[in-house]
C-alpha cells in the first residue's frame, strides 16, 4: 500500500493540549517504558509515585485522590497515576508485513469496531495470543485514549495497532503477503476449526450487532463461525477474538 496522505485522525482530547490521559497503574507504566511512547506529564499520589522510575526531566504534579478523580472520567480506576501522552506516530501495513514475512503469528482486523472498550480487550488479547498487529480503519475506529489503554492493561504499547483507509485494500495487501483471511460472522456454515488449514492466519471481525461489513467479507478467503450454543446469538467481539486467536494457537 502506498504511504499516502491520511486523512487526520481525531484525537482523544483529554489532556491540556489536546493530548490523551492514561490513567491507572498499568497503562501509565507501559507508557513510561514504551521507548516510542513521549510522556509529557504525570501526575499522581505521592505514594504512587514514590513506586515508579520517573525519567529525569519529566514534570511531576503531587495530587491527592480527589484531584486525579477529576482529571479522569467518572468512576475510572486510576490508581493514583494520570499521564499525558502523545499519541503513537502511525504504523504502516508494509512495514508490519515485511518485518513479519518469516513467521506464522497471526494478525487481527476489526471492521468498524467503534467501542475503546472492545478494541483495548482485543489489544490485550492480540498480546496474549502473540498476534502481528490488529488492524482499523482510520476514520471508524476510536483514537487512542485512556480508556482503551485502561483496558489494554499496558499493551497499547506492545501491539502495533495499523490505521488504513481502506480495509478492503488492506485485506488485498495481507492476502498477497500469504496470509489466510478468515471472517468471522455467525451465518457462516463452516466452523473456524474447519476453516483454519495451516496458513499464516488474518482474521477479520466485526462490530458486535451490525457484524463484519459484506464488502469486506468479499475480501476474505472463507467465512467461518465459531461453534456457539443456538441460545446465544453472538459473543462479544472481544471475547471472539480471544476464542479465535486460541484456536489458532492451538491449533494441530
Amino acid at each position: 500500500m502506498a504511504r499516502g496522505i491520511r486523512p487526520k485522525r481525531a484525537q482523544a482530547k483529554q489532556g491540556s493540549s489536546g493530548r490523551p490521559r492514561f490513567w491507572g497503574r498499568h497503562a501509565v507504566i507501559a507508557a513510561l517504558a514504551n521507548p516510542n511512547r513521549d510522556v509529557r506529564k504525570i501526575s499522581g499520589t505521592r505514594e504512587a509515585l514514590a513506586m515508579l522510575d520517573l525519567p529525569p526531566g519529566l514534570p511531576v504534579t503531587f495530587c491527592d485522590v480527589a484531584d486525579l478523580g477529576r482529571m479522569v472520567p467518572s468512576d475510572a480506576p486510576h490508581q493514583g497515576l494520570v499521564a499525558e501522552v502523545d499519541p503513537l506516530d502511525d504504523v504502516w501495513l508494509g512495514d508490519i508485513l515485511a518485518d513479519n514475512a518469516d513467521n506464522d503469528r497471526p494478525i487481527l482486523l476489526l471492521d468498524q469496531v467503534t467501542d475503546p472498550h472492545n478494541v483495548g480487550a482485543v489489544l490485550r488479547s492480540a498480546a496474549a495470543f502473540d498476534a502481528i498487529a490488529i488492524v482499523t480503519q482510520d476514520r471508524h475506529s476510536p483514537p487512542e485514549s485512556g480508556t482503551i489503554a485502561r483496558a489494554a492493561s499496558g499493551m497499547l504499547e506492545i501491539v502495533p495497532w495499523v490505521r488504513v483507509v481502506n480495509l478492503a485494500r488492506a485485506l488485498d495487501e495481507i492476502g498477497e503477503a500469504g496470509f489466510w483471511r478468515i471472517g468471522l460472522a455467525g451465518e457462516a456454515s463452516d466452523t473456524l476449526e474447519d476453516a483454519l488449514g495451516t496458513s499464516k492466519i488474518a482474521l477479520v471481525l466485526g462490530a458486535e450487532g451490525e457484524g463484519m461489513r459484506q464488502n469486506t467479507g468479499a475480501h476474505c478467503d472463507t467465512i467461518a463461525r465459531l461453534p456457539i450454543s443456538e441460545q446465544v446469538e453472538s459473543l462479544n467481539v472481544s471475547n471472539a477474538a480471544a476464542i479465535a486467536l486460541y484456536a489458532i494457537a492451538t491449533r494441530k
